[in-house]
């Protein structure tokens, strides 16, 4: 390993140079550094035939456009329809307003949105403009991801979720935390139609479905259908005790069947995906040969913002975001069962011009009063902006992982790249957040027991280039959801847009160089249902302990000890060929930033 091709300015490297049968029909750039990577991270998306982005218009004028299409004689007539999709996805539990993150002009800025109260004035509004032809549809991730979600087992969610009056839902990767059977209870539990195509029961993946593969709606004489699909890598990506009796197929296997059913035996005149896959999957899915047929693929899982949906070579995929915080809008005119008008749109869920809906308010109230003392204990405060939103290394996580070295003393403390949480920001007046109970289980909803053993260096090595290959492989279908996994005791330089295994470029521990034939002490989480000798994905560790403590335990302590904190990026993680506030894992090739 050496720092020969280390040419990151914001490098600090301290040493010396890394099935059918069931459907139901329902009625209603940085510059010249960062050059060599876009042309590799495009490589994989243009070599699949990905066509640029369609030219949508901007913002203001979709508006203008919606109001043309109102006012069209053929819709007036009778002679047109126009349908309304409204796509949430990765709400995470989160129920009130909330600090959210945005980029512009290459700066951080935070404003409020979100809220259920929120969300459901926003629908209500939204729905009024094509009040019998306006679906709402949610791609999964709802009831977890909070205090709310993960003290009642989602069950305090599904109930709010239902006053939105959504019409479908997918379960998302995250909807297995609390084991198959709460997962079907709290499924069932929606109003709503329920789609998945590959989840199966047992190892039955041809004919046990937990659900309904796909759902027709009849919006103003137009028959549209939807198919539904879940991250087949869920049961790798997540603890595998969450998904104990549940199979995942890969969409490729079944799509073009339901497809075909949908256009030729359903007689469907547009056919979507509602898929909870991330968006460099379902990049990939939309220029698959199954996918032909296909007209979009409604995403979820990397809480992207699409803004403009993506071409692919059969379909084209868009992502809203996360955290209640934004909505897409679809709107469709189809005249003599062909497209004539597509208008989409990325809304922000905004409390300033969506005021809260009393009656939501005063449930989500109710729901939280009898935990409501517990929720708002202060456990600490912070000077900096927490948050979670780069792929690299972030804030939050630099907490958590200085939390666990300092109570478990070990080389190396871990923390995984999880995605989910609203950026919590200090008031401009005092310079101090309150970090809550109700907050720290959004940072963490699964409260774990820390674990330690022995590793060695060179699996050390190999573990890293794993969990670089689960966030940036060149292939889009092996790509995890979560980013790059989070770290405190080491420092690692890599390049992305390197072949698998052939990423890191140097490693320091404590300051040295790393000794493949050294053994270090590491730290991380205890994965449910991983073999005794796993260590946050990393394979035959040595003196595997649990620590009798959990995550949740060593955080409040640290808080007691060092509140007020003011954890930021500071290099722990560096990319040669990405800059340290790297926002997306899909880059070139597409039209399509995060903002």
């Amino acid at each position: 390993m050496s720092d020969e091709n280390c040419t990151n300015p914001n490098c600090n490297c301290s040493c010396k140079h890394e099935p059918v049968e069931n459907a139901i029909e329902t009625k209603a750039g940085k510059d010249s550094d960062r050059r060599d990577f876009l042309k590799y991270a495009g490589m994989s998306l243009v070599g699949l035939g990905l066509g640029p982005a369609l030219a949508y218009w901007l913002q203001d004028d979709n508006e203008t456009k919606i109001k043309e299409i109102v006012k069209n004689p053929a819709i007036i007539n009778g002679k047109a329809q126009r349908f309304t999709i409204l796509h949430t996805s990765d709400i995470h539990g989160q129920l009130d307003i909330h600090d959210e993150f945005f980029m512009e002009n290459g700066k951080p800025v935070f404003k409020k949105r979100g809220g259920f109260a929120t969300l459901k004035t926003m629908v209500t509004e939204l729905r009024k403009q094509n009040p019998l032809n306006t679906l709402l549809v949610d791609g999964g991730d709802c009831f977890q991801g909070s205090a709310m979600a993960s003290l009642t087992q989602g069950t305090a969610i599904v109930p709010l979720a239902n006053k939105l009056n959504y019409d479908l839902v997918l379960p998302g990767n995250w909807e297995v935390a609390y084991g198959k059977d709460m997962m079907m209870y709290d499924m069932n539990s929606y109003s709503a139609a329920k789609v998945c195509a590959n989840m199966f029961h047992k190892d039955d993946k041809e004919h046990d479905l937990l659900f309904p593969p796909f759902q027709i709606f009849n919006l103003g004489g137009t028959r549209i259908g939807f198919i539904g699909y879940n991250d087949p890598l869920t049961p790798i990506r997540q603890s595998p005790d969450y998904s104990k009796g549940i199979q995942f197929t890969k969409p490729e296997k079944s799509l073009a069947k339901y497809v075909k059913i949908l256009r030729e035996e359903r007689g469907c005149s547009m056919v979507f995906v509602i898929s909870h896959m991330g968006l460099a999957q379902q990049i990939h899915l939309s220029d698959l040969e199954c996918a032909q047929g296909v007209d979009y693929i409604l995403g979820a899982d990397t809480h992207e913002r699409v803004r403009e949906p993506i071409q692919g070579k059969f379909s084209k995929v868009t992502e809203p975001g996360a955290f209640g915080s934004f909505i897409g809008k679809l709107d469709i005119v189809i005249e003599k069962g062909k497209i004539k008008e597509e208008v989409y749109q990325l809304l922000d869920v905004d409390p300033e011009k969506y005021h809260e809906d009393p009656e939501m308010k005063g449930l989500v109230e109710k729901a939280k009063r009898p935990y409501k003392k517990l929720l708002e204990e202060v456990l600490g405060q912070t000077k900096t902006p927490l948050l979670r939103y780069y792929i690299i290394e972030t804030p939050m996580d630099n907490l958590i992982t200085d939390a666990v070295m300092w109570r478990m003393k070990t080389d190396i403390a871990v923390s995984n790249g999880f995605r989910f949480c609203p950026p919590l920001v200090p008031d401009p007046k005092t310079g101090l957040a309150d970090i809550t109970r109700d907050y720290l289980w959004s940072m963490l909803p699964v409260n774990s027991e820390v674990k330690t053993a022995d590793v060695k260096g060179k699996q050390i090595l190999n573990w890293l280039e794993q969990e670089l290959e689960n966030a940036f492989s060149k292939d889009a279908k092996k790509r995890f959801g979560g980013w790059f996994v989070r770290f405190n005791g080491m420092q690692v330089t890599f390049t992305i847009g390197n072949e698998k295994g052939k990423r890191v470029k140097e490693v320091c521990i404590k300051n040295e160089l790393l000794d493949p034939e050294k053994t270090y002490t590491m730290a991380a989480c205890e994965r449910e249902g991983d073999p005794d000798n796993m260590l946050c994905r990393m394979r035959n560790v040595h003196n595997p302990v649990s620590q009798n403590v959990l995550l949740h335990d060593v955080l409040e302590a640290y808080l007691a000890e060092f509140s007020p904190v003011a954890p930021k990026i500071e290099g722990r993680a560096i990319a040669t060929d990405a800059p340290a506030d790297l926002l997306t894992q899909v880059l070139g090739g597409v039209n399509y930033q995060f903002r």
